[in-house]
């Protein structure tokens, strides 16, 4: 028998115990929140900027000269030029991990000098839970916006009177919110962002980040800010919602900068293409394949200066080296030095510097034969009753040589198929058959959140793998083959981008050596490159592979057989991917919801 003493003491100590837990829990929270600010411990900015505003004060155009970005203590743009012109419609492109995301933010947090008559809104976070629903929330946040904007005007007309050149623009904005119409240009927004009339209504509180995300994405296209800023907005849509709000940003007749990894996406909405490079923010009109086209003669143009220019060095040094003592040669020798002096002066003609490019692979495996994977007379609910039914009898199969996408409208169960496949998710009835020597591999767009984002990469595989190997030499290896190098590798994986850590779970996936792969949304946050060695990686591998992607490039590049999720069942599609996008796009004239 336990004494009463000592039962306090053993219920003191788990008590402590179980605070210390929560408290170390609370302390990781606390560290992973102020990564995701890009704060230190203290709670100060991880960004260093530097910029002088050389546009009028009163225009809507921006430029900021001597521009500079630090992000923990990595230059990533030095003495450029940030330039925004009012109505331009910006692709903010570069390699992963180049700081697009920090840059968003630092423009976000006013740590540039942009004039303060120039609202800006940042898309990063989805609409905070509350009891609100979708629609009331979006209509809240317009109103309110109506409420700043009327402040805003009343303060310039007091201080700069009737004639400040800010006011007109603010004027225009206040004329266009019309509040009879609030509730109806709202819900048209989320209409096209894939809400029906009930999940308009649902509250905020109970919805998925990604469907919060959608209500402040709503949002901002509904209040039409100054300057747009949207990082990866179709990081949480489906091909229809995409191909809506590539449609609806068309249209975008106020300023927009937009990092998305969509070629498709990019070509669709830009104006013009911002390029973070070589520690400069280099700018090029049209959208993205004008940008490609462009950059491609020009970096060919600048080759043949390199090399002429090269050729010309070469010979004014042989000439003045094989000059000797003669007069009038030393004296043609000198004058030729000072033509080097002037080229050095003014900047050597650089070569041409060539984009990181990397080609990852997923190993060979063995072949299975068929069938290897397959649904017989599937139904499937969630609640387990017939009238909740995603699915209804449904026979469906993958082998080793399939490359399926799923495509279809967001909530119709793309996702619980793949769960269904893994065996994380059981029919209500009929069979799931899989192969005795299957081994599945799941990528999915939550993926990332299996990383302990308080370690370093290298120590997070080598500890997940302790019996493969614990040479860190061996894990860099590992790590670069899927693009992840250098500093990357050793930096908390909190601070590095969506693309990096996604990077981290493909090394993770190839390790383990699925046969079969099951892909989740696997381009979110990867950059344009990247995206086609993933397309080429799919395309190589000897398995089989199911893809769920809002891409439309990606599944161009690998898709056999699309299989259209809707109305309970699957069905294949008999045109190409292309086909199925002009197919959304007629739907969506025809429904009047563009």
């Amino acid at each position: 028998m336990v004494s009463a003493s000592k039962a306090a003491r053993e219920a003191k100590k788990a008590a402590a115990g179980k605070t210390a837990k929560t408290k170390k829990g609370d302390d990781v929270a606390e560290q992973m929140k102020k990564m995701d600010l890009q704060e230190d411990k203290e709670g100060i900015s991880d960004r260093v900027t530097t910029g002088v505003l050389s546009s009028l004060e009163a225009s809507r155009d921006v430029k900021i000269t001597s521009a500079s970005l630090v992000f923990h203590g990595k230059v990533l743009f030095n003495d450029t030029t940030l330039e925004i012109s009012y109505g331009r419609r910006y692709g903010l492109l570069g390699e992963n991990g180049c700081g697009k995301s920090t840059l968003l933010k630092a423009i976000a947090a006013r740590e540039y000098p942009f004039p303060e008559h120039i609202d800006i809104y940042l898309l990063n976070e989805g609409a905070e839970k509350s009891d609100t629903g979708a629609l009331e929330w979006v209509v809240q946040q317009a109103q309110a916006k109506l409420n700043d904007m009327e402040k805003q005007a009343e303060e310039i007309l007091e201080h700069e009177g009737p004639n400040s050149p800010k006011l007109e623009d603010l004027y225009e904005r206040i004329d266009g919110m019309d509040p009879s119409t609030f509730h109806t240009r709202a819900s048209l927004i989320l209409t096209g962002l894939g809400f029906n009339k009930t999940t308009m209504d649902k509250k905020t509180k109970d919805m998925s980040g990604g469907w919060r995300m959608r209500v402040a994405l709503a949002k901002a296209l509904f209040v039409k800010p100054s300057l747009l800023l949207l990082d990866d907005p179709t990081a949480h849509l489906d091909l229809e919602a995409c191909v809506w709000l590539e449609e609806y940003l068309k249209k975008w007749d106020r300023t927009l900068v937009l990092v998305s990894h969509s070629l498709d996406f990019l070509n669709g909405v830009c104006t013009n293409m911002m390029d973070m490079r070589q520690q400069q923010l280099m700018y090029f009109g049209g959208n993205y394949d004008s940008y490609i086209k462009t950059r491609g003669e020009q970096e060919v143009n600048q080759m043949k200066a390199y090399e002429k220019q090269q050729e010309e060095i070469k010979h004014i040094k042989k000439f003045i080296a094989s000059a000797g003592t003669y007069a009038n040669l030393v004296r043609q020798a000198k004058s030729r030095q000072k033509i080097l002096d002037k080229m050095e002066a003014d900047g050597f003609i650089q070569p041409v510097h060539q984009d990181r490019v990397f080609s990852f692979r997923f190993a060979d495996v063995e072949k299975l034969p068929p069938p290897v994977l397959s649904l017989d007379n599937v139904t499937f609910s969630y609640s387990g009753n017939a009238a909740d039914n995603l699915y209804e009898n449904l026979d469906f199969g993958v082998d080793m040589d399939s490359r399926t996408a799923l495509v279809g409208p967001n909530g119709v169960g793309k996702s619980t198929l793949l769960n269904i496949f893994t065996g994380k998710l059981y029919p209500t009835s009929g069979q799931v058959s899989r192969h005795t020597h299957l081994k599945l591999g799941m990528y999915s767009q939550h993926s990332a959140e299996q990383l302990d984002l308080t370690k370093n990469a290298l120590e997070f595989v080598r500890d997940r793998y302790p019996a493969v190997s614990q040479d860190y030499q061996y894990w860099r290896q590992q790590l670069g083959k899927y693009g992840l190098s250098g500093d990357a590798q050793t930096a908390l994986m909190g601070t590095l981008s969506e693309g990096q850590k996604s990077r981290i779970v493909f090394a993770l996936l190839a390790i383990d050596g699925p046969n079969m792969l099951l892909l989740d949304e696997p381009t979110n946050g990867l950059d344009i490159p990247t995206i086609d060695s993933l397309a080429d990686a799919i395309n190589d591998f000897t398995g089989g592979v199911v893809v769920v992607s809002h891409d439309f490039r990606l599944l161009d590049k690998i898709a056999k057989d699309i299989m259209v999720c809707e109305n309970k069942t699957v069905t294949r599609w008999d045109g190409s991917i292309g086909e199925y996008k002009k197919h959304l796009q007629k739907k969506m004239i025809a429904a009047g919801a563009v």
